[in-house]
């Protein structure tokens, strides 16, 4: 018999609604002794079946969802069939003018729990971040070259998330070549630079890329502070729609180097951009106090929130660089904030925002709610997978 899991009562109401996680304290009963990343039936309290899932007894998402259809068995030609989906998804995405860098496994939302796999030109990266996606890693790279045959694929499960499901962070080859230390990608008729090896993430943030085109209608003629700057995304677009001058600033000086050659690829006025290495909260408050304004500001800060006790502690620092902000931005500024954190709801994110205009002493209108770029889906099923969230003020 085949291993299985069966749920305490009244907890299979998640399931039965699609949801794809099943916490540790949901189970009622292990039947065999499945070892980690293996798949395993999973039970309602009365017997009934309601999907197989691959478990991970380290974690406390004890197991995730690979299938709701019991006579789906979970082998290569599963793997081969999601990746398939996830690739016509992203090709019906992009018509025209279609991106060489884009999401193309988003994890849970596109039925591939852990698994996170990123296209730069002809290099694939992937993150395999739960006890599932490691255990099938060869199979999943052999799905992977059942669609790009040509590509490299290269593996950034350099996580911490990963030791919560008792697994080892690791880097490396997975298939083909090592990548370049930088690539080179095409977005809305820009080119950018991507670091593959040593990048945050897979090495871009492909999720804001949507994002990035529309914050260069607030670019032309104005002054534009981009704060947490990385590699420039959102300053290389400011550059490109005739911004007066705009201020890059972030801690890493590998990323601002790297922001600094993103203009220079793109044949943009160098006179006109300024590379920052500095903490934006000190630099922030510097500013403040010697009167500087900006017509436009940028604040794309890292996940402040980790873990659920860590939320209280990352809206104050929500607030306090949202203040900030809302202080040295000229009357009728233009700020775009944003959160990625995805145990940061959207509504407490706004309330935060809010807080932080009264806090400043300005009042701020919402133009524009912003999110993730389409090539990273939310399944209705896993509102988890809404984690990127951002606001476009006017702040009088």
């Amino acid at each position: 018999m085949p291993s299985a899991i069966t749920l305490v009562k009244g907890r299979e109401k998640s399931l039965l609604r699609k949801h794809p996680w099943i916490f540790s304290k949901a189970i009622a009963k292990v039947i065999g002794k499945p070892k980690s990343g293996d798949t395993v039936d999973v039970y309602a309290s009365d017997g009934t079946w309601l999907a197989k899932a691959a478990y991970s007894p380290k974690s406390q998402i004890r197991a995730r969802v690979w299938t709701f259809e019991q006579s789906q068995p979970v082998d290569h030609a599963f793997f081969k069939k999601r990746v398939a989906q996830a690739y016509a998804r992203r090709t019906a995405l992009f018509t025209e003018d279609a991106p060489t860098g884009y999401r193309l496994v988003a994890a849970e939302s596109d039925g591939l729990p852990g698994i996170t796999i990123d296209k730069y030109a002809d290099t694939l990266v992937c993150q395999l971040l739960s006890a599932g996606a490691d255990r099938w890693r060869k199979v999943i790279v052999d799905a992977l070259l059942s669609q790009f045959p040509d590509h490299n694929i290269f593996e950034r499960s350099d996580v911490s998330v990963r030791e919560k499901e008792g697994l080892e962070q690791t880097v490396g080859v997975l298939h083909g070549n090592e990548p370049d230390s930088v690539v080179a990608i095409e977005e809305n008729g820009l080119k950018l630079i991507v670091d593959i090896q040593g990048g945050h993430k897979t090495g871009y943030y492909l999720d804001q890329r949507d994002n990035r085109a529309f914050s260069a209608k607030f670019a032309n003629g104005r002054e534009v502070l981009n704060c947490f700057s990385y590699t420039g995304g959102f300053g290389t677009y400011a550059l490109k729609a005739g911004a007066e001058k705009v201020y890059n600033v972030d801690m890493s000086q590998s990323a601002l180097d790297i922001a600094k050659q993103n203009a220079e690829l793109n044949e943009l006025d160098l006179s006109k951009a300024e590379f920052i290495k500095a903490d934006v909260f000190k630099l922030l408050r510097q500013y403040r106090d010697e009167g500087r304004q900006f017509d436009t500001i940028i604040l794309d800060p890292p996940k402040f929130v980790e873990s659920k006790h860590q939320l209280n502690r990352a809206c104050r620092g929500y607030k306090d660089i949202n203040m900030l902000a809302m202080q040295i931005l000229k009357p009728m500024g233009t700020l775009l904030t944003f959160s990625c954190s995805g145990l940061m709801p959207s509504d407490l994110f706004q309330k935060v925002v809010a807080d932080a205009a009264v806090d400043a002493g300005r009042t701020a209108h919402i133009l524009h709610w912003l999110h993730q770029s389409p090539d990273h889906p939310v399944l209705t099923s896993y509102p988890e997978g809404l984690y990127l969230k951002g606001l476009v003020l006017q702040v009088e």
